[in-house]
């Protein structure tokens, strides 16, 4: 699962990471990969990358990185600042976009594939 947060500086991307992770069960730190580049998490049998690309200069760092091989069926990738690495990734399967607004922020969620369709039909069922 590919999942990319957009959103200026501050707009709350890592704030949402920890609320997934907290989601899916983790219970310790979760840190800003921001230097590291990518904060790694086991849950189970799960794997989940967070990656912070905001330092990348443009998407040709991308491919330095080894970071493809993290793409894999049993992991799900979270993405702040996908647009620095454009043209590099699989198809999305779920984008957000985070914004500051007058009572705080917003998050709009779009699905991008059928895996993402149901991920957020989930959540929507979820949260009602």
């Amino acid at each position: 699962m590919i999942v990319t947060l957009s959103g200026e500086l501050g707009a709350g991307k890592t704030t949402l990471v920890r609320g997934m992770l907290r989601e899916l069960g983790w219970l310790g730190a979760v840190k800003s990969p921001s230097y590291a580049l990518v904060e790694h998490y086991t849950i189970s049998s799960l794997y989940f990358y967070h990656f912070d690309f905001y330092r990348f200069e443009d998407s040709n760092e991308w491919d330095a990185t080894g970071f493809a091989e993290y793409f894999r069926p049993d992991a799900i990738c979270v993405i702040e600042w996908p647009e620095r690495i454009a043209g590099r990734l699989a198809p999305v399967d779920v984008a957000a976009v985070l914004a500051h607004c007058e009572s705080g922020r917003t998050l709009m969620l779009r699905a991008g594939t059928q895996p993402g369709k149901a991920c957020l039909d989930a959540y929507s069922a979820a949260t009602a």
